[in-house]
């Protein structure tokens, strides 16, 4: 699984689709691996919850370039927040990684996160992730596709939730109700799971899923 890093196509689409395929998916950085168990779209042009919804900005720049890359932003001065840019180059999308698994440097990550051992307080949370990744937001506009730094690497899930996204409460009411959310469901790490309810058709078909 850690040998195959996503390419840079498998972002070159819809974030809503790339949201639902990382599932599963693995980031690697210095010592450190983490299987994707939540995401979060945040889609071109018209979502208003979208960081870009005023256009560009010094702050989401990397949005707005090409697929593949990183975004990171500081959240209320304290969280690095990771997303990934999705889309074409231009178009303001990227999908949030909101929690994770711990596959390799448990000892790094709990050292990261301040000692804390259980799994679901150690990585269900986006600034928790970014905080067990060691980023910050020199880390923007990182490529995601290219060995060395943060990679992603393939991998997959069977059963999908959804739901509405988190902490968007200026958003528009239709966007705030917004599906948007996706979660492994056989992962404990996972926030709000209560919100979420099952995905009844998925297929991580990588290029040929459809938005909806």
């Amino acid at each position: 699984m850690l040998d195959t890093i996503l390419p840079q196509s498998f972002y070159a689409r819809d974030a809503l689709v790339v949201a639902r395929d990382l599932l599963g998916c693995v980031l690697v950085r210095d010592g450190v691996a983490l299987r994707i168990t939540e995401t979060e779209a945040y889609r071109h042009p018209d979502d208003s919850a979208n960081h870009c919804r005023f256009g560009r900005t010094p702050r989401n720049a990397p949005m707005w370039g090409a697929p593949g890359h990183a975004y990171v932003y500081v959240c209320y001065g304290l969280h690095a927040m990771l997303n990934l840019v999705t889309d074409a180059d231009g178009e303001g999308a990227a999908v949030l990684i909101r929690a994770c698994e711990i596959v390799d440097g448990h000892a790094i990550v709990r050292g990261r996160r301040g000692g804390v051992r259980d799994e679901v307080a150690l990585l269900a949370g986006p600034g928790k992730v970014g905080a067990a990744l060691g980023l910050d937001t020199r880390s923007s506009g990182h490529a995601l596709f290219e060995r060395g730094g943060l990679e992603v690497h393939e991998g997959r899930v069977e059963h999908v939730l959804v739901g509405p996204r988190v902490g968007i409460d200026y958003a528009r009411p239709s966007d705030r109700e917004a599906p948007y959310r996706f979660a492994d469901a056989r992962s404990r790490v996972v926030t709000r799971r209560r919100t979420l309810t099952p995905l009844v058709r998925y297929a991580s078909t990588r290029g040929h899923t459809e938005p909806g």
